[in-house]
């Protein structure tokens, strides 16, 4: 991990956790800077600056002729471009579907190979906030694939298939597909009817970049043997999202230590106090508190997302997803991969900030995701109608025929264990959510959840594919056992 993790870091078990619940303060506004003829959000404006590291290229898909045979009709030709990791096809209507294949191979900018063909996620818009919410209601936001890691490359090609009526594999009929919806461009091929697709489709390609940005920024202060942010600075958004665990490690911690069974315990009441039960008081059922690597740890540029934090009340679920990005990472690189999430999420998809709470990677170390505190109720946006009460992990990969490793599963289960028995939470049990509305739960509905739910308890969708949603009755007991039950 480049030396970015501190061995060891003091605890403030102390220390008094504080939860606003206030409403988030109104978005700053600003004007949208052009990237590659294609009007972006503006965040984009950070890209200009040369003192900011990452940044994202936006290449408006274009009419193919020469595919015709592969029944490709929009996508870009071979060519070069800068260098980029991780790779994604947005649009600009976030309530439309894009019904069809999206296809992508690259060119290693070490070796200038070609991939072969690769499959991109085509359906992510389960993955985002609650509808009706401040979030989902910015006017920002995009519809998009999911992410796809691709390593360092220098070169692309696109082509996108859309479903046709006719049968054939993965036809939107055939699956029970909704029909399209918002904008929708007609697309008119010969051979056949074909689902439209989604308006403003281009192709983002992502720079994850190497750390945060240092514009305005002040000296750090890290603790005597905490290692600080690893440019020496932090900006006053880099100090609010750090402060945000303050009650757990020193301002500036790149990484929040295990600790033990009976550590944590003492901790649980420094941090709840009088908000726990008499029977949590006597016996509290949570599990040791795992190693965390924080927002300064992965290399955040705070400067990408919104300022203010957004809180739920308690957290009484976790969801757990993958991230539908490939498995072909190594583990040195999730710190990467997670800039890259980070920045799709806030510059392309137009949210507020990384989706997922926390993210697991193949080796078994935990992250931080979005801002506002480890050990509080931050509000996600990662199962759209129950991000409410709820918490949400991803496990970097893709899990729909490849098993996660015992590794990633051992961490979700010890994270669950801690995040739910900070609120009391039994991970055997299930709990009653209010959904805000989805494709399988109307708005108002109560619904009986499992404490540890996959993202397919809540939304009709694949996520977290079928190899890591059979291990989920794995991580149940798991997290029991580590609370103690």
């Amino acid at each position: 991990m480049r030396g970015i993790l501190a061995s060891s870091i003091g605890v403030t078990c102390a220390a008094a956790l504080a939860l606003p619940l206030a409403p988030p303060a109104a978005a700053s506004a600003g004007s949208a800077v052009p990237v590659a003829g294609v009007a972006t959000r503006t965040a984009e404006t950070a890209d200009a600056r040369v003192d900011v590291p990452g940044s994202t290229q936006s290449l408006p898909l274009q009419s193919l002729t020469h595919d015709r045979a592969s029944g490709a009709v929009l996508g870009l030709t071979p060519r070069t471009v800068r260098t980029f990791s991780l790779l994604g096809v947005v649009w600009d209507d976030p309530s439309a579907d894009l019904h069809g294949r999206v296809q992508v191979r690259t060119r290693a900018a070490g070796t200038g190979e070609w991939s072969d063909w690769q499959d991109v996620e085509t359906h992510y818009s389960e993955h985002g906030a609650d509808p009706d919410s401040p979030e989902a209601a910015s006017g920002q936001v995009r519809g998009a694939t999911a992410p796809l890691w691709v390593g360092e490359s220098d070169g692309v090609e696109v082509r996108v298939l859309p479903e046709t009526g006719s049968g054939g594999s993965g036809g939107a009929a055939e699956r029970g597909a909704p029909e399209p919806q918002g904008d929708v461009d007609p697309v008119d091929v010969a051979s056949g009817e074909v689902s439209a697709l989604p308006a403003g489709l281009r192709l983002d390609l992502v720079d994850p970049g190497e750390e945060g940005s240092t514009e305005g920024a002040e000296p750090a202060e890290p603790a005597e043997g905490a290692e600080g942010p690893r440019t020496g600075v932090m900006t006053a958004a880099a100090k609010a999202a750090s402060a945000a665990n303050s009650a757990l490690v020193p301002l500036g911690a790149v990484e929040i230590p295990s600790l033990t069974a009976e550590e944590t315990r003492e901790e649980l009441t420094a941090l709840r106090g009088a908000d726990l039960t008499e029977q949590q008081q006597a016996k509290p059922y949570i599990g040791p508190r795992p190693a965390i690597v924080t927002r300064a740890g992965w290399g955040a540029d705070e400067s990408l997302r919104e300022k203010s934090f957004v809180y739920t009340s308690k957290v009484k679920a976790a969801f757990v997803h993958h991230t539908a990005s490939g498995n072909s990472y190594s583990c040195s690189q999730a710190p990467s991969l997670i800039r890259g999430f980070y920045r799709y999420h806030t510059r392309s998809l137009g949210w507020r900030d990384i989706g997922y709470n926390f993210l697991v990677d193949k080796c078994g170390r935990i992250y931080e995701g979005r801002a506002g505190g480890v050990a509080n109720p931050v509000k996600g946006a990662h199962t759209m109608g129950f991000n409410t009460n709820t918490t949400g992990i991803a496990v970097i990969g893709s899990y729909g025929s490849k098993k996660p490793s015992s590794k990633a599963v051992k961490a979700v289960a010890r994270l669950t264990a801690w995040k739910l028995g900070l609120h009391g939470m039994n991970p055997k049990k299930k709990t009653s959510l209010t959904s805000a509305g989805g494709n399988l739960y109307a708005k108002g509905k109560k619904v009986k959840m499992k404490v540890i739910s996959g993202h397919r308890d809540g939304f009709n969708t694949s996520c977290p594919g079928g190899k890591l949603y059979k291990k989920l009755s794995s991580v149940r007991s798991k997290a029991a056992k580590y609370q103690g039950r």
